[in-house]
């Protein structure tokens, strides 16, 4: 932002500057170079009028050192001419007495009456000339013509030290006009900076660097206290959350232990009738102690800012499913895992182990005696500017399925699928998704080839673009789902 607003600011300021320097120069040129030809102009009519009155009295012997004191006095070369156009003196002897030059154009119209300025070029002079040729009288037959020829090489040396002064004034207003904008771009930019990071350290839990409100602009520092404002409260807020959480933790887990044995207790004392309401209350009383378990684990994750690291996604497949594979087998299910090797995504710590948990648990409890589930690591390597993640974990099953509605609704918290014949808290999908946001990635539920359900992992690979965190990034589909 600061190079942005200084960049701003000197465009606005050099565009000010060229359109009131180059013109000025311009003007200033043409100014300079007018008034030398009507200075030239004034002055050889002047000694045109004087050899006219030599000529008159019969002295023009007095011509020659009447034009060398001219040309000394004014820096330039004098010709004279007579009413026919012949040299009668040359200061610079480039024209020898007695060359007729009455067909040269200056010296033609001059002989007509009419004065003339001309430029020309001369490299062998050493630059540009000016010329300026007039009639000695203003009668009908000009009885001499004054030529005075004046380099511009002085002139345009002035000029271009007038353009060179220019262009050093503007580069020290430029100059000037940076360490101002720098200064003020950043008493603009470095609050902005310190609200960015106060952000980032809020994003993380905790803000330990608070923004300063007593620099930059009033609207700066009013949103910089609005915002400390509102940080505080929310850290007070998630503070209260995870002590309650801490709380609940504590507080639950002893009366819960306590009412299991006083339950326990019962059987020696209770009639054989009575004895199926009482597995029913314990195993309620255990779906309560993994519901309340379930929770405190979605609150420490929702109140946790984790950064993801490499983890060998194949690795730790192969690992979850010998961990499952005895208890798949009590239930005469195989585990097949299938797939690419050797790759390595994105993932935070301990979170990929718990969501292959959780997702063979719910494929196991689907699927029939007699099936198998299947984990299938995809490597889908994505381009450069691909925004979806490169590698997939699909975890199939060979169950009743779901509808598309139910899939719609089956990463709710609590929710579970009409008719289902299992236990489970309805915290399984909720805390995979959680897991998998935390991770940079996004989960699905679709239809598994030839019926059952297939779990989609989605995870960025480490090969790819940098990570970026994405958290609720929407795709194709159920929005609540992802």
């Amino acid at each position: 932002m600061t190079r942005r607003i200084l960049l701003s600011h000197l465009s606005l300021i050099l565009f000010v500057l060229l359109a009131l320097e180059v013109p000025f120069g311009h003007f200033y040129a043409r100014s300079e170079l007018s008034r030398f030809s009507h200075a030239a102009q004034q002055g050889a009519m002047t000694l045109a009028g004087v050899c006219e009155e030599k000529m008159e009295r019969g002295v023009v012997g007095d011509l020659p050192e009447l034009a060398r004191a001219y040309g000394r006095r004014t820096d330039s070369r004098v010709v004279v001419t007579d009413h026919r156009g012949v040299v009668l003196t040359d200061t610079s002897s480039l024209a020898p007495v007695g060359e007729d030059l009455s067909t040269e154009p200056d010296i033609s119209t001059a002989l007509h009456g009419h004065p003339v300025v001309t430029g020309r070029s001369a490299p062998s002079a050493g630059g540009d000339l000016l010329f300026t040729t007039v009639p000695g009288g203003s009668d009908a037959v000009v009885p001499c013509v004054v030529r005075t020829v004046y380099a511009l090489g002085p002139l345009e040396a002035k000029i271009r030290a007038t353009w060179l002064a220019l262009g050093f004034v503007g580069v020290g207003v430029l100059t000037a006009v940076s360490l101002i904008g720098f200064a003020l771009a950043r008493s603009i930019t470095r609050p902005v900076r310190a609200l960015e990071l106060a952000t980032a350290q809020l994003a993380d839990g905790r803000i330990t660097d608070p923004p300063a409100t007593d620099h930059g602009p009033p609207e700066l520092r009013r949103l910089a206290a609005s915002f400390t404002a509102t940080a505080t409260r929310l850290q007070h807020l998630l503070q209260e959350q995870q002590a309650f959480a801490s709380d609940v933790s504590h507080q639950l887990r002893t009366p819960l232990t306590s009412l299991r044995l006083r339950l326990e207790n019962f059987e020696p004392h209770l009639a054989p009738c009575a004895q199926d309401s009482l597995d029913k209350a314990l195993g309620e009383l255990e779906r309560l102690g993994r519901m309340v378990q379930g929770l405190l684990a979605l609150a420490r994750l929702e109140n946790s800012a984790i950064r993801p690291e490499p983890v060998d996604l194949d690795a730790v497949v192969a690992d979850r499913a010998a961990i499952w594979t005895a208890f798949a087998e009590e239930q005469r299910v195989g585990i097949v895992v299938s797939g690419a090797t050797a790759v390595r995504v994105w993932a935070a710590p301990g979170a990929l182990e718990q969501i292959v948990d959780n997702l063979l648990s719910n494929a196991l409890r689907a699927s029939p005696p007699g099936t198998a589930v299947t984990l299938a690591v995809v490597d889908a390597p994505g381009e450069a500017d691909r925004a979806a993640p490169d590698a997939e974990l699909h975890v199939m099953d060979q169950g009743p399925g779901m509808t598309e509605a139910e899939r719609c609704r089956a990463f709710d918290r609590f929710w579970r699928a009409a008719g289902a014949d299992h236990d489970g808290t309805g915290l399984g999908l909720p805390m995979v998704r959680q897991l998998t946001r935390a991770s940079g990635g996004e989960v699905t539920l679709e239809t598994a080839p030839g019926g059952g359900l297939d779990a989609v992992v989605r995870l960025r690979r480490t090969e790819s673009h940098a990570h970026r965190e994405r958290r609720g990034t929407p795709t194709a589909g159920c929005s609540r789902t992802r």
